[in-house]
């Protein structure tokens, strides 16, 4: 049963969770535009750098996979709101590290935290938001991503260069304070799934068991690693390949995220009206071009730079809306809240695992030029088209729990 929220009280709790969220993937995505100036500062190479990105990832999957033993056990509420004051904790720490291994080891801690914090996000979204607004209730919260494209990147690397590269860390731990602060006044609690005590690793067995579960798990694998081949390399290309300036990498994410703040809700709300799945397909199926441009174009002038930039942004991270509505709702409602941990750890571990692969993939020559990139793009669109396939294979479920295939 989902507790009853009236239209207020459902729009400040998306808002509160889209400023949860906010925090969370700005602290991950700073780092990528950081890139430049961190291998220049600690005098690392590109796959140090790569590593220095999935150290995040990884220490994501694994607080996931174990947080899938007790997440539904305990209130939501308190819950997301320990993880996510550890998770500001964790990145203090990543502002005060001295050198290059301590950063790599507060970057695993707060990956760890925000790993699981994500997960109970999306959790608290399938528990509270009715089927069909779910897809709209996802593009509420996933305007968190083109927020902290739009400003937060931009701010944060803004005081990058001001400053120093520690900066944008302060920034994201004083966020978090203050969103604790609002979540602790609109978070609403929930109990409802809580059931009789059971092995701690039955709800992981129940939720592995499920064939419906395992694709919809292998889909989101997929999509993540479709994006994340290319995403964490997107500034030093643009610096080395295509001649961007660094003064200028903040209009990629500025424009870009300005964009997607515009397209993101529309996205769901299509996606609603016309069927997830018939949406999703479509905006991934056109998103083959960015893939293919991003990681193929030479050097050009800044504004048709920021037009491919923005297009990507649009689209990449707009096929996410409709997916995310999608894997929600294939979870059965007394599973969700362990079902979206393993999510969590699937698409961390797909995270890492395709920025690794990347960074072995590209080089960085002597004149600081990304040799290969067009490699990781084929790589991309490859995993792109095999989760066009897939989500074919998923069956979704409404909030009385009756089952609605591809079509809706």
């Amino acid at each position: 049963m989902h507790p009853t929220l009236s239209p207020q009280r459902e729009k400040y709790l998306l808002l509160t969770l889209a400023g949860i969220q906010f925090s969370h993937i700005l602290d991950f995505m700073i780092m990528m535009p950081l890139g430049p100036i961190l291998i220049a500062a600690f005098d690392i190479n590109t796959h140090q750098f790569g590593l220095l990105v999935a150290s995040y990832s990884f220490s994501a999957a694994l607080s996931g996979l174990l947080s899938a033993i007790f997440v539904d056990r305990f209130e939501r509420k308190r819950l997301l709101l320990l993880m996510f004051a550890l998770f500001g904790l964790a990145t203090l720490a990543c502002g005060l590290a001295p050198g290059y291994t301590a950063l790599l080891v507060a970057r695993g801690l707060a990956g760890a935290f925000g790993g699981v914090m994500g997960a109970l996000v999306q959790t608290v979204i399938g528990d509270v938001i009715p089927f069909e607004r779910r897809a709209r209730a996802s593009g509420v919260v996933s305007s968190a991503f083109s927020l902290s494209t739009v400003a937060g990147v931009p701010l944060s690397l803004w005081l990058a260069n001001f400053f120093q590269w520690r900066a944008p860390f302060f920034f994201i731990a004083l966020m978090v304070c203050l969103f604790m602060m609002v979540g602790i006044r609109v978070l609403p609690e929930l109990r409802c799934h809580i059931g009789p005590e059971k092995h701690p690793f039955s709800a992981m067995f129940a939720v592995l068991r499920d064939t419906n579960h395992l694709n919809a798990l292998l889909f989101s694998a997929l999509i993540i690693f479709s994006g994340f081949t290319v995403i964490p390399y997107i500034t030093l290309y643009a610096v080395g390949n295509v001649g961007i300036p660094q003064h200028n990498i903040p209009y990629i994410y500025l424009i870009g995220g300005a964009a997607t703040l515009f397209t993101a809700r529309r996205i769901g709300h299509y996606a609603d009206l016309k069927g997830k799945v018939k949406v999703y397909r479509l905006v991934a199926a056109i998103a083959m071009l960015p893939l293919l441009v991003i990681t193929h174009i030479g050097a050009v002038p800044l504004w048709l730079w920021l037009c491919c930039t923005t297009t990507f942004f649009v689209l990449v991270s707009g096929r996410m809306i409709p997916a995310m509505a999608i894997i929600t709702s294939a979870a059965e409602p007394r599973l969700r809240g362990t079902f979206m941990s393993l999510n969590a750890t699937v698409q961390s571990f797909a995270m890492g695992l395709a920025t690794l692969l990347a960074g072995l993939i590209i080089t960085q020559d002597a004149s600081g030029r990304i040799v290969h990139y067009s490699t990781v793009g084929y790589v991309a669109m490859t995993a792109n088209l095999l989760a066009i396939w897939f989500v074919l294979r998923i069956t979704m479920h409404q909030q009385n729990q009756s089952q609605n295939r591809g079509q809706v």
